[in-house]
C-alpha cells in the first residue's frame, strides 16, 4: 500500500484544557487543579528548643555535625552585634565549623521583632535548602519560633518540621545557671556590659534589654563609691542577673509547654537532667546517651524515612515540681 505523505494531516495543537463549573458560577481551568511541585514536596527543617542554659546550641551543633546541616539562630538577643559574653553567643571553637545564620548581624541600637525574625529566618532557610542542606533553627526566644512555625502560613506551606525540646529539671537548671553567671563574670561580663552603659540609658530597646546590662546600671553609675560599697553593689547586681536569668528560664519553659499544646504535642522532649548532675567524662557520656543519641535517631528518621512517630512526642511529662516552678515564676 502506497502512503502519500502529502495526504497526512499536520499535527494539531493540543486541545484546550477542559473547564469545570466553579462553586461561584465561574469556570475552573484544569491547570488550576494541578498541584505545583513546590506544594507536593516540602523541605525539612529541624527546630531545637529549650530554656536558657539547657544546651540547645550544643545539641544543634552536635546534630549539624551528624547531618549536612546549618544553624539558624532564634535567640533575639544573640542577633545583635556585641555583648558576646553577656548574651552567651557560641564561640568559633564551639561552632566546630558549622555555619551559623542570624548571629551578631543587627545593629545594637535597632529593635528586632518577631516579624523581623520571620523574614530573615525564612530567607536563611530557603538559602540553606537550595544548597541541599538542612536548616536547624535553635534558640530560646520562643516568641520568634512561634511566629515562624505556628503563625506564618507561608513557612508552614514550604517546610515539614521536626521539634526537639531539651529539658532540664528546674532546680538543677537554676543551680547550673548560677554557676554559669559566675563564669561569665570571670571571663569579662562586667567589662563588656560597661561598653553599653549610658547614664539614663534606655534599657527597653535594642541590645541593652539583654539580661546582664540593666542589672549593672547602679554599679556603673556609682563608680566613686569606696571599694567596700562597690563590692556590695556589684554582688547585688550579679545576684540579680542570676535571679532574672532563672525567671527567664521558667518563662521560656512555660512558653514551650504552651507551644507544644498548640502543635498537638508533636514535640520530642529530651531530658538532659542527668547530664547536668554529672561531671567530666560521665557528664559527656550522659549527654551522648540521653540527648545526642535519641535526638540523632529522631532526626535521622525524619530526614531519611520521611516519617515521625508522634506517639513518642512529649514523652515523660515534666515533673510536678517543674510545673509548679513555672507557675510560680509566671505569677
Amino acid at each position: 500500500m502506497r502512503i502519500s505523505f502529502s495526504a497526512c494531516k499536520p499535527a494539531q495543537a493540543a486541545p484546550p484544557l477542559v473547564n469545570f463549573p466553579g462553586s461561584g458560577g465561574g469556570l475552573i481551568n484544569m491547570d488550576q487543579l494541578i498541584i505545583p511541585r513546590r506544594q507536593r514536596h516540602k523541605d525539612k527543617v529541624v527546630v531545637v528548643m529549650g530554656s536558657t542554659g539547657t544546651g540547645k546550641s550544643r545539641l544543634s551543633i552536635d546534630l549539624a555535625t551528624h547531618f549536612d546541616a546549618e544553624i539558624i539562630n532564634s535567640d533575639k538577643m544573640q542577633v545583635y552585634k556585641g555583648l558576646n559574653i553577656v548574651t552567651n553567643k557560641v564561640t568559633d571553637e564551639e561552632c566546630k565549623g558549622v555555619p551559623h545564620h542570624l548571629l551578631g548581624f543587627i545593629d545594637p541600637e535597632d529593635d528586632f521583632t518577631a516579624d523581623d525574625f520571620v523574614r530573615h529566618a525564612s530567607l536563611a532557610a530557603e538559602n540553606i535548602t537550595r544548597r541541599g542542606r538542612v536548616p536547624i533553627i535553635a534558640g530560646g526566644s520562643n516568641s520568634c519560633i512561634k511566629a515562624l512555625v505556628n503563625d506564618d502560613i507561608e513557612f508552614r506551606s514550604k517546610y515539614e518540621l521536626c521539634f526537639l525540646w531539651v529539658d532540664v529539671s528546674v532546680p538543677v537548671l537554676h543551680s547550673f545557671v548560677s554557676r554559669r553567671v559566675d563564669r561569665m563574670v570571670d571571663t569579662g561580663l562586667v567589662e563588656e556590659a560597661k561598653e553599653f552603659f549610658e547614664p539614663g540609658g534606655d534599657y527597653t530597646r535594642g541590645i541593652r534589654r539583654a539580661i546582664g546590662v540593666p542589672e549593672m546600671d547602679e554599679f556603673f553609675r556609682n563608680e566613686f563609691y569606696d571599694d567596700s560599697e562597690r563590692s556590695k553593689v556589684l554582688e547585688e547586681a550579679i545576684n540579680q542577673i542570676k535571679v532574672n536569668t532563672c525567671k527567664l528560664a521558667c518563662c521560656q519553659l512555660g512558653n514551650i509547654l504552651r507551644l507544644g499544646e498548640q502543635l498537638d504535642r508533636r514535640m520530642y522532649r529530651l531530658n538532659a537532667t542527668e547530664a547536668f548532675l554529672r561531671r567530666g567524662v560521665e557528664a559527656s557520656e550522659a549527654w551522648e546517651r540521653l540527648v545526642v543519641g535519641p535526638g540523632s535517631k529522631i532526626v535521622g528518621r525524619f530526614l531519611h524515612e520521611g516519617r515521625i512517630d508522634y506517639v513518642s512526642a512529649f514523652t515523660t511529662a515534666p515533673p510536678m515540681a517543674t510545673t509548679n516552678a513555672v507557675a510560680a515564676a509566671i505569677r
